[in-house]
Order: C-alpha cells, then sequence, then structure tokens
C-alpha cells in the first residue's frame, strides 16, 4: 500500500483539486455563510476520524459541502464584526507556497531566507512608526502573544535596572485596553492598574499620571501600555503624553497598535500616533488590517537586546546556535518553533509596494468617514463617539440590549452582514469595523436600512 508520504497518482488527483478550490475561493465572490450548532455538524458530516480512513474525495467533500458553509468568512466585505481581515490575493497565494514548503523560521541557521525576508516586512512597519535603525523583532501568532511577550521583556528589564524587585509589579493601561493585557497580567501574575479615559475614550497622560499618583504603586510599576486604535471603539490614546510619563518615571512603554497600527500607513492620520516613536516595543496585526491572513502579528522592539535577555532559551541543544550570533526570531517572543508567518506580508508588499498599501487603508478610512456621514444622516441613529479610524459606535434609539441582540441575529440569517454589538460605559450599541478596501458605502446602507 503506498505511503501517505508518497506522491503517487491519487496525490496528484488530490493536489489538483486542493488548488482548483483554492483558485476558485480567491477568485470569486464568497458567501458570507454562518455557523450552526455542533449537533447538526454530527449529522451532516458523520464520523469523519477512522481506522482507515474515509478518502480525500469524501474529506474533500464534507468541508466543501457542510464545514465550510458553516465557517463564517472573515474576509466578506460586509463582515464588519469585532476585527475582519481582507487579505491580498498574493498573500494568500504566497501563504500556499510557504505551507507547502514546510519552511522553520525560529532561527537563522535553518530559515536564514525566510527570517531575511520576514525582517524587510519589519523593517518597513519600524520605519512607519519612526523606531531607529537598530530596531528589530519577529512575527508572532497575535497580540496577545505579542503584548505578552514585550511586557515579559519589560519586567525583566526592569528588574536589571533596578536590581531587584519589588513584592508585586503592576503594569499601567487604560480601561478600554484589550482583555489581552489583562490576560497576560494574569499570566505574569502582576497587577494593573487602570487609568480613566476621557468622554472620547482616550488615555492621556494627564489621567495616568492621576492613576499612578501614590508613591508605592510608581515604585512598582515597571511598563505603561498605550493602544494605538482600541479594539472596541478604535481610540489613539494620546502616546506623547503617555511617552512622557513613561519617560519621567523610567518604566517601559509599550503600544498595542494590533488593529489600528495599520493606519500609521494613512498620511491622513498620521498624526494621531505622534510619540509612538518613542515607545520601547510596539505590535500591529498584519492579518488584520495589513491585508495578510492569518496569523501573523509584527513585534518590535526599540532596543532588541533587551528582548533578547528576557527571552533567549538555553539548553544543551541550542548551544550551536547561540554562538552564532545570528538573527533568531525565537529570541524575541514567548516561542522557540515558529512558522514563517510574516512572509505572505513580505511577499504581497514586494509585489504590489507600500504605495499600493497606503492607498488601502486610506480607502477604508474614506469608507468609514462616509459611513458615519450615513449615520448622522439617519433619523433614529446618533454616533456614540467621533470616530479616529474606521470604528463605528452607535446607537439606535429606543433600543435595548436585546434589540441588538436580535438585530445582529437577523442580519446574519438573511446574509445582509455580520455585525456584532457592544457596551460602551454601560449602554450596549451598535460596533462596525472596517478594514477590508472592498466593502463599499452601499453595504454600510444596506445594513442601516436594518435598523429604521
Amino acid at each position: 500500500m503506498p505511503s501517505m508520504h508518497e506522491y503517487d497518482a491519487e496525490t496528484e488527483a488530490l493536489a489538483r483539486a486542493i488548488l482548483e478550490q483554492a483558485q476558485a475561493r480567491i477568485a470569486k465572490p464568497v458567501p458570507l455563510d454562518h455557523s450552526v450548532p455542533p449537533e447538526v455538524l454530527d449529522e451532516r458530516a458523520g464520523r469523519t476520524i477512522t481506522e482507515g480512513g474515509i478518502g480525500w474525495k469524501e474529506a474533500l467533500r464534507i468541508w466543501s459541502e457542510v464545514l465550510a458553509p458553516s465557517t463564517i468568512s472573515i474576509d466578506h466585505p460586509a463582515f464588519l464584526a469585532y476585527i475582519p481581515g481582507a487579505p491580498t490575493k498574493a498573500s494568500i497565494l504566497f501563504d500556499l507556497a510557504i505551507s507547502a514548503s514546510s519552511t522553520y523560521a525560529g532561527t537563522w541557521l535553518e530559515g536564514g531566507g525566510a527570517v531575511w525576508a520576514e525582517n524587510q516586512a519589519l523593517r518597513w512597519i519600524a520605519d512607519l512608526a519612526g523606531f531607529p535603525e537598530g530596531a528589530g523583532g519577529c512575527f508572532v501568532s497575535g497580540g496577545t502573544n505579542g503584548n505578552l511577550s514585550a511586557l515579559v521583556a519589560a519586567r525583566r528589564t526592569a528588574a536589571e535596572r533596578r536590581g531587584g524587585r519589588p513584592h508585586r509589579w503592576a503594569i499601567a493601561c487604560a480601561d478600554t485596553a484589550h482583555s489581552s493585557v489583562a490576560s497576560a497580567a494574569n499570566v505574569m501574575d502582576v497587577d494593573v492598574l487602570l487609568a480613566e479615559t476621557g468622554e472620547g475614550g482616550q488615555l492621556t497622560g494627564e489621567a495616568l499620571r492621576a492613576a499612578i499618583s501614590d508613591e508605592r504603586d510608581a515604585d512598582r510599576l515597571f511598563a505603561v501600555v498605550a493602544s494605538a486604535g482600541s479594539t472596541n471603539a478604535g481610540v489613539v490614546d494620546e502616546l506623547s503624553g503617555l511617552a512622557d510619563v513613561a519617560a519621567d518615571l523610567g518604566v517601559w512603554l509599550h503600544v498595542d497598535g494590533a488593529y489600528g497600527g495599520a493606519a500609521l500607513a494613512a498620511p491622513s492620520v498620521r498624526h494621531l500616533f505622534d510619540g509612538i516613536e518613542r515607545a520601547d516595543s510596539f505590535i500591529v496585526d498584519p492579518h488584520k488590517w495589513l491585508f495578510a491572513p492569518f496569523d501573523a502579528c509584527a513585534l518590535l522592539y526599540r532596543d532588541p537586546a533587551l528582548a533578547r535577555a528576557a527571552h533567549v532559551q538555553q539548553a544543551s541543544y541550542l548551544e550551536s546556535l547561540n554562538l552564532l550570533g545570528e538573527w533568531n526570531p525565537s529570541d524575541y517572543a514567548y516561542h522557540l518553533t515558529r512558522r514563517a508567518r510574516g512572509l505572505p506580508l513580505w511577499f504581497s508588499l514586494a509585489t504590489s509596494g507600500t504605495e499600493a498599501y497606503r492607498d488601502a487603508v486610506e480607502t477604508v478610512l474614506t469608507l468609514a468617514r462616509e459611513a458615519a456621514e450615513e449615520i448622522r444622516g439617519t433619523p433614529g441613529l446618533e454616533l456614540v463617539i467621533e470616530p479616529d479610524l474606521s470604528v463605528l459606535l452607535f446607537r439606535r434609539d429606543g433600543w435595548s440590549g436585546d434589540d441588538y441582540e436580535a438585530w445582529w441575529r437577523r442580519v446574519l440569517e438573511d446574509q445582509i452582514a455580520f455585525v456584532q454589538p457592544t457596551t460602551w460605559r454601560g449602554e450596549r450599541v451598535a460596533r462596525l469595523c472596517f478594514v477590508n478596501p472592498r466593502t463599499t458605502i452601499e453595504h454600510v446602507r444596506a445594513i442601516l436600512a436594518t435598523l429604521r
């Protein structure tokens, strides 16, 4: 019997079928689709893992006819919930090539070519943020990993500089910070000092100082976390003011730009990020608004040596790697094994150029502004806050939380869009998030029509 590792006639047929399906997926408009309960999939798909296997034709049929339609298409132009994705065609196709290549990119020794290309993409992002020439980092799985890895580096740096550790470490962030910041603090067993944001949701330097006015809090603080485009409302914190506070206290400034950092490429809003060049670390997720496939978070450090000191792993089987002194991405985050998740972004950037990325981000920002005007002009609807970037929060007069819940389910069932409500200052409101350049104002109008 042929081994499943051999390339035979059956494998050739499977390859053609997979490539045909992949080509159709990226060439044709995709359906929005929707999820279904697990018991429905149990019935429709049946048992798929068996001793003898069900064969690739049946497995592919089940995926195509049952499982894929039960998976919402995040790259659909009417997917406006959470943070959508919109990978370029070039990035998707190159992701196929990378997956077929079994590329390991944890170390230079094993993946030098891949690491070199990833570093080219990281350099572009570093330049957008105004980071110095020596800045660097790596790609990790997502913002949660990026935030955790940066804060681990920040804590070790603080301990080294202070010559010891307090009874309890602490970080400071806004009450609107992404949930992964609290998650990282929980993993690290450190406290979180929450600073209140104003009506517009922005954390200012003044508010941060008020939150850490207690000298005991200041003594145990090792990092300030700022948002460069908060996930819930797309608000950019007062980065320059927060940088001043961090500098005065001698603590690490980390900027979470997982969603909004992509807007650094857009001249129309670049001023909102003034001060980011003073950060010690910064993240942005290419799988969000930089048009790469899942999953990728660019993690950058002003001084990568500080991160390496925190993350490099020591073991007898790694001794050669650590002696070579080459750039090993595994040294800059909480990971060792890693795929070359930055390569699809690199390939797309190399293919289309950075101006195309600038224009795509600006297209999304323009749409968000047009959508805001549509909301202002629709009776019964009201913007909750003025948008900084491409997230819109708005309310429908007279609606309760149950109304918003029924609304999004109805809109998805009718395949108009996938949207999600959120909570702002204790109030349930509607939320739209734009990152896909293929989303049009007609998509927005169709959604708003369901609120009348």
